[in-house]
């Protein structure tokens, strides 16, 4: 707690009156609750009780002495409470103040300047690391979730392999290449045959017929188009 004084205090601050909260905190921290900083109030007049706000890596803290210093009441707010905070300067100080996301506002008036600066650099610092708790996360914390995140991404890329590979062999049991082919050639050769022995006899309404229906086989890559070059000139040929 000392240690920890000592990077709080600076030249605006009564050492005697942050020991003197410190020590009326020290049964309220819960477990790896730190105090990050302290602002005590300074009014131009002589403060004999000033009130203070503490935060800490968990809440923001009022304090506000009461029976003229032999008590003190505590007002926290957690972070998870807090919507936004902000500073307003003036001559004799300035003003930080909170708002809660149920819209309650709180203002700790008259702090030295430099104090009201640190609060609220703090109090941005907790909120952001609310928001970005990835990005804000120390350096084992982000390993750890690059590490998962490439696991995760393995285990999908895995999975969608092994459904293409039953997808192929699927698809080779129901149609196989062989049948296919054996199954075309025929076709086109009969359709060729048949027009050698016939297309004197068609009609130009059947030849035309004809012809669209070898533009058909082209289309479908059944023929390639030289053969249906070739067939367009017969069947022209007789029109």
């Amino acid at each position: 707690m000392i240690d920890n004084l000592k990077k709080i205090l600076n030249e605006d601050q009564d050492p005697k009156a942050i020991e003197k909260i410190t020590s009326k905190l020290s049964n309220l921290l819960m477990s790896n609750e730190e105090i990050g900083y302290i602002a005590v109030q300074k009014k131009p007049a002589v403060t004999i009780l000033p009130d203070s706000i503490v935060v800490t890596n968990k809440r923001i803290i009022l304090c506000k002495p009461k029976n003229l210093g032999l008590s003190m009441e505590f007002v926290d707010y957690d972070w998870d409470d807090i919507a936004g905070s902000f500073v307003k300067e003036g001559i004799l100080g300035a003003d930080f103040t909170f708002n809660t996301k149920s819209d309650l506002t709180h203002t700790v008036d008259y702090l030295p300047k430099n104090q009201a600066r640190k609060l609220y650099t703090y109090a941005k610092e907790q909120l952001d690391l609310l928001k970005n708790p990835i990005l804000n996360a120390t350096p084992n914390a982000k390993e750890s979730v690059v590490k998962e995140d490439e696991n995760l991404n393995q285990v999908q890329i895995e999975e969608v392999e092994e459904m293409e590979t039953e997808e192929v062999t699927s698809f080779a049991e129901i149609v196989p290449v062989s049948s296919y082919t054996s199954f075309e050639e025929p076709k086109v050769v009969a359709a060729s045959t048949s027009s050698e022995r016939k297309l004197s006899e068609l009609s130009q309404d059947e030849l035309f017929e004809k012809l669209q229906n070898y533009k058909k086989l082209l289309d479908n890559g059944l023929i390639m188009q030289g053969e249906y070059d070739n067939y367009k000139k017969e069947i022209l040929s007789y029109m």
